[in-house]
């Protein structure tokens, strides 16, 4: 059977009480979901009026030494991450490579969002190599919109505001990036042009020919291949070895 959970969402932003007064950020906690109105089963209605009427289930973060409430380098942050089995969230893009390597310091499950620009660190991309670490299902190109907090500055290239008057922006290049495996994950790229050495032109300081979409690697030629940061959507690691990113 189907779980009622599955495929919805639940828009804690909208949910009147739910947050402690003020800005600052908060930790939800539950334990249990009781079946309020005795239907036999729970689903997101559940959660919600659980939220609105138990005022335990949530309650303001602390600061704590150098650290704002709510970083995850806090200790109370450590804290709620030693309990979990998976991690699914937007860490801040500048720290980026701090947040994932603290999740692969703590050898949890992850699944969170991040900007493209990441697979250039050495760190991140050091762990593709090492089949550590992967990018996910669903979000393959162009930007996405993420709506923001009503108090949070709309200083973003892109952003609108509803009819509603929710807030929100526009964020490009961004994509899933996990170490949860899946089965697209390993399906083979079809591919079907021949080489030519004129349809492939090579780099003047490696050896190594371009491939500007992954779609047009040659199903013949054996040898180095530079192709843009995209392919890592069509990546399969039994299919082919990443060797490394070049240095200019």
């Amino acid at each position: 059977m189907k779980s009622p959970i599955v495929g919805g969402q639940l828009p804690l932003l909208d949910i009147e009480g739910l947050k402690p007064e003020g800005k600052e950020p908060y930790a939800i906690e539950i334990n249990e979901v009781p079946d309020h109105k005795r239907r036999g089963a729970t689903d997101l209605a559940d959660v919600e009026y659980l939220l609105k009427h138990d005022s335990n289930t949530s309650r303001a973060l602390n600061a704590e030494g150098i650290y704002d409430a709510g970083d995850f380098r806090s200790r109370e942050c450590v804290a709620f991450l030693k309990e979990a089995d998976i991690v699914v969230t937007n860490p801040p893009f500048s720290l980026f490579r701090e947040f994932v390597a603290q999740l692969v310091a703590y050898d949890k499950q992850f699944l969170i969002i991040g900007n493209m620009n990441a697979l250039h660190y050495k760190e991140i991309f050091k762990l593709i190599t090492e089949n550590k670490l992967w990018l996910g299902e669903s979000i393959h190109s162009g930007d996405r919109e993420f709506r923001v907090p009503d108090h949070y500055p709309l200083e973003a290239a892109g952003f609108r505001i509803d009819e509603k008057g929710r807030k929100y922006i526009r964020v490009k290049g961004v994509r899933w990036f996990t170490n949860m495996d899946n089965p697209n994950r390993h399906e083979q790229l079809p591919l079907y042009k021949k080489y030519s050495d004129a349809g492939y032109p090579r780099y003047d300081n490696l050896d190594a020919i371009e491939v500007s979409k992954a779609s047009e690697i040659p199903c013949d030629y054996e040898g180095l291949i530079g192709v843009p940061d995209s392919f890592l959507d069509k990546y399969n690691p039994d299919q082919f070895e990443l060797i490394g990113i070049p240095k200019p």
